[in-house]
Formats: structure tokens, C-alpha cells, sequence
């Protein structure tokens, strides 16, 4: 992993703030969630998704992530 890798993965998700994404989890074994959000913030180290989960009844959850996880794929993301 480069660091022009990172910095060009930054530049990206800082131009989608306020955009809306479906993201799908890799949590190990096997298991993934897919919910779909909104790109809050993007910080030099992390970025944040609020994600509601209207289906189910949750009240809004406000998640972070590092760049590094869209790079090794723990975290795919899509525009909607």
C-alpha cells in the first residue's frame, strides 16, 4: 500500500461528503452487512457514514472507517 493510494482514496471520499452510498461490511467470517448512509465527514485519518436503519427501527448510528479500510476491502462502497 502507497501512499499516493491513500491520499487518492482521501481525495475521493472527501468529494462525496454529503453524498448518499450503499456500503457493504466484510465483519469476518463469512458475515456482511449492507446498509446505506450518507458521507458526514472526511478527516485526515478516518471518514464518517451516518447510517439509518429505517427497516429495522434503529435510531441513527453514526459510523467511522479509515481509508485503509476501502483499500484491503473491509469496506466497499457504492454511490446511490
Amino acid at each position: 500500500m502507497q501512499r499516493a493510494d491513500i491520499n487518492r482514496v482521501r481525495a475521493s471520499v472527501h468529494q462525496q461528503c454529503g453524498s448518499s452510498v450503499m456500503i457493504q461490511l466484510d465483519r469476518g467470517r463469512n458475515k456482511v452487512d449492507v446498509q446505506r448512509g450518507v458521507i458526514q465527514n472526511a478527516y485526515p485519518s478516518v471518514f464518517t457514514i451516518l447510517v439509518d436503519d429505517e427497516r429495522e427501527g434503529n435510531p441513527p448510528q453514526l459510523l467511522s472507517f479509515s481509508y485503509t479500510d476501502i483499500i484491503t476491502r473491509d469496506i466497499r462502497m457504492k454511490l446511490c
